[in-house]
């Protein structure tokens, strides 16, 4: 399982990586993986606000339509409109050409409330061993 050192991650399986008062957000390699083959991702508009642990998006997959929730509250400034035609990037690359949307943050503190790499893999981790 990929977990990238430089982001953090909420329980809901996204994750954020900072940069100065803005952050991008997208989808961890586990929920990729769980979701199955993506086609389809409605993402907010340009704009639009975004409240921590509030849904923006679904993204629909092979297994399952599912809410897509914020880590972070902010505006979004930037979507990865390449997802529109190609959702497939969320599976292939999750945190990179994969990603959803690029917030300003209303408070870069709360990327700290969220786990860090070692914890989230410690999450997935128990999740697995109950399934």
């Amino acid at each position: 399982m990929n977990v990238p050192r430089n982001c953090r991650y909420s329980r809901d399986h996204f994750w954020v990586r900072a940069e100065g008062n803005e952050a991008i957000i997208g989808l961890s390699d586990y929920l990729q993986e769980e979701l199955g083959e993506a086609i389809f991702v409605d993402l907010p508009d340009i704009e639009d606000d975004v409240e921590m642990f509030g849904n923006f998006g679904i993204i629909e997959s092979t297994r399952a339509v599912s809410d897509m929730t914020s880590p972070v509250s902010g505006t979004v400034i930037k979507v990865n409109s390449e997802l529109e035609g190609g959702p497939e990037f969320v599976n292939e690359d999750p945190y990179g050409e994969g990603w959803l949307i690029r917030v300003q943050l209303d408070d870069p503190d709360q990327i700290d409330s969220l786990m860090a790499p070692e914890e989230y893999e410690d999450y997935i981790a128990d999740l697995v061993l109950e399934d």
